[in-house]
């Protein structure tokens, strides 16, 4: 069992009886010299959806819950809930909006690598590819002979998230965007 401390974000642990997945983390360090550190998780239960912010000391142990990856594919939009196909047996796995709300951001109907978060045979959250492919719907035109070192300017994405990219990209290209940072990566091949 590990400590608070090893805890990392979407981890499924239990708590009071209930499962949660982990979907934040912050380190507190309190300034005396007597102070340990506090992890501060901002938890969802599994199943319900509901929130709950608790504190940790770093070597309080936590019993964690096995979870298993499968590969999905974006189906389509029902409701609030997002509906989720599996690669393999092709079972659709039906997640509300509020609950992948950060993960939206970096998929679309073409998104692959996508993974599906199931702890004991419900889902609970989808795990992204380190990066993604998204393609730039609005941006301020590209400036000829800007370098690729240069300044940056904004840019929407299709699923709406915005990002910093060169100024030489366009609108109406595919480009690589990293899904931990939110940051431009390269064009797309």
């Amino acid at each position: 069992m590990p400590k608070a401390s090893e805890i990392k974000k979407n981890a499924a642990v239990e708590h009071n009886g209930k499962v949660y997945l982990v979907k934040d983390i912050n380190k507190l360090t309190p300034s005396g010299r007597a102070g340990a550190s506090l992890y501060r998780m901002r938890l969802y239960e599994v199943g319900t959806g509901a929130k709950a912010d608790e504190s940790f000391k770093a070597d309080e142990i936590l019993n964690t819950v096995e979870f298993t990856r499968n590969k999905v594919t974006y189906s389509y939009l029902d409701g609030d809930e997002h509906v989720f196909m599996d690669s393999e047996d092709y079972s659709s796995y039906f997640l509300h909006k509020d609950t992948i709300s950060e993960e939206l951001m970096f998929i679309a109907e073409d998104t692959k690598g996508l993974q599906a978060l199931l702890v004991e045979g419900e889902p609970v959250g989808i795990e992204l590819p380190a990066a993604v492919e998204l393609e730039i719907t609005e941006t301020d035109p590209s400036i000829k002979g800007a370098s690729a070192s240069a300044r940056t300017k904004p840019a929407t994405l299709s699923t709406g998230l915005v990002v910093q990219v060169p100024e030489y990209i366009a609108s109406g290209e595919r480009i690589k965007v990293n899904t931990a940072e939110s940051k431009f990566i390269s064009r797309a091949d």
